[in-house]
């Protein structure tokens, strides 16, 4: 729902149709939602079954019981894979063209799950990857310097969970790097780093402890994704795809700056990391590989 929100109030879509297990809940989102278009204009919100659904433009599945507190994204694994294997069979033969954001955790490996159970093009299926960790890593470099988070240039790479990396090394504000250059009259320290590190990297954990889930943030991180499908603005974007010998990561998908567009992913990009990062990335990869190995779906 904070998706469907962020995609309403922002205009980028004609037709918003919820699918949920819950109908009636369905039913009344769409009808509570519906009833604002008197002030923020056109956008139709319906609801309908699964099976009901025919030509749709962009597909967002977030289907999936909820990350309980404590709980690693790697543990909802199992209960997930089913609920998506039945999602995404019926999607396959109501829309077959559709491209689906996957968004539902743990995603990396859920994104690679569905690009092995859909008939469709796997560039047509993109998990959100690391964009909330990166969103969180620039929002937190941009409270430190006091600057508008849109100006800090970094990413975070590898699974959307405990093991992502954070680039520190090619993050930088007006093209001066973060870690050797006084950038805005502050050197950032070790503490620093590693306090921004540990917020970043547990911010879900966090967030789940106090208030059950996380919503606002993703939801208007998969309203960007849809701007920049809809529009076709080709931006770079963090977000979890196939990749195959990327620095030695094989058979997994995994957060990566990819060409996004309307087709989909169109180029994933190489990225500078240093030697610990690049390390710290393969071990990502391969724990991911290694998990989506044993699976029997």
């Amino acid at each position: 729902m904070a998706a469907a929100v962020s995609i309403f109030q922002n205009n980028l879509a004609e037709k918003l149709i919820l699918v949920d297990k819950n109908e009636d809940l369905a039913k009344g989102e769409a009808m509570d939602l519906m009833h604002a278009q008197g002030y923020n204009g056109r956008c139709s919100v319906s609801f309908k079954q699964l099976e009901e659904l025919d030509e749709i433009d962009i597909i967002i599945i977030s289907a999936g019981v909820s990350q309980k507190d404590g709980e690693t994204r790697l543990d909802l694994l199992n209960r997930n894979a089913i609920i998506l294997k039945n999602i995404i069979q019926s999607l396959d033969k109501t829309c077959p063209h559709s491209l689906i954001i996957m968004a539902t955790n743990p995603v990396d490996i859920l994104t690679y799950v569905a690009q092995d159970l859909s008939s469709r093009n796997s560039k047509k299926i993109i998990g959100t990857g690391t964009m909330l960790d990166t969103s969180r890593f620039r929002s937190l470099l941009g409270e430190y310097y006091n600057v508008d988070p849109k100006s800090v240039h970094a990413y975070v790479v590898g699974e959307h969970g405990n093991s992502e990396v954070l680039l520190w090394s090619s993050a930088a504000i007006a093209g001066k790097s973060i870690l050797d250059s006084k950038v805005l009259g502050k050197k950032i320290d070790k503490e620093s780093i590693e306090k921004i590190t540990s917020d970043v990297t547990y911010a879900a954990y966090s967030i789940i402890e106090k208030k059950g889930y996380t919503s606002w943030a993703i939801g208007i991180i998969i309203s960007h994704m849809v701007s920049i499908i809809s529009q076709n603005k080709k931006s770079v974007v963090p977000l979890s795809v196939r990749v195959e010998d990327y620095l030695g990561v094989s058979k997994t998908c995994l957060g990566l700056p990819v060409v996004l567009g309307r087709e989909g992913v169109e180029e994933i990009l190489p990225i500078q990391m240093s030697k610990e990062e690049e390390n710290l990335f393969k071990a990502s990869g391969e724990m991911l590989a290694n998990i989506i190995s044993e699976m029997d779906y």
